[in-house]
């Protein structure tokens, strides 16, 4: 009889996580500290003394005459500019490589056929011109 046994959970994610690659774990640890400090700030914020001061900041930036300052020094443009990049659904990161490579080789083919015209369009201008 075969052995069978059942992974369990941890035997699992681990033997996931070795197909990681090395890059995803080191981003991954590179930014657990600020994960960690985020969450932290987060669980604060939603505390006493910090909330009311949070609810009375954003009270202020939205009145009347501080919109109207963002909107004149272009504040306004920043902050709208970055509500709507957390909006974007970005590609993956294999998505992203073969885009790039089909830009690339465009680019090189492109630019090939230019120099291919402009090659010859001055071979007949010189033909031309210099008779």
């Amino acid at each position: 009889m075969a052995n069978t046994k059942k992974k369990t959970l941890k035997e699992a994610r681990d033997s996931a996580g070795s197909e990681d690659s090395l890059a995803k774990n080191f981003w991954r640890g590179f930014f657990w500290p600020i994960r960690l400090l985020w969450r932290g700030l987060t669980w604060l914020a939603h505390r006493p003394p910090l909330k009311q001061i949070g609810h009375a900041l954003r009270w202020f930036f939205t009145s009347k005459p501080m919109r109207f300052i963002t909107k004149w020094t272009g504040i306004r443009y920043i902050i709208d500019s970055w509500s709507e990049l957390r909006g974007v659904t970005w590609p993956s990161f294999k998505q992203s490589v073969r885009l790039t490579g089909a830009v690339i080789v465009f680019s090189l083919v492109f630019g090939l056929i230019i120099a291919v015209v402009d090659f010859f369009l001055d071979k007949l201008f010189k033909q031309i011109l210099l008779k």
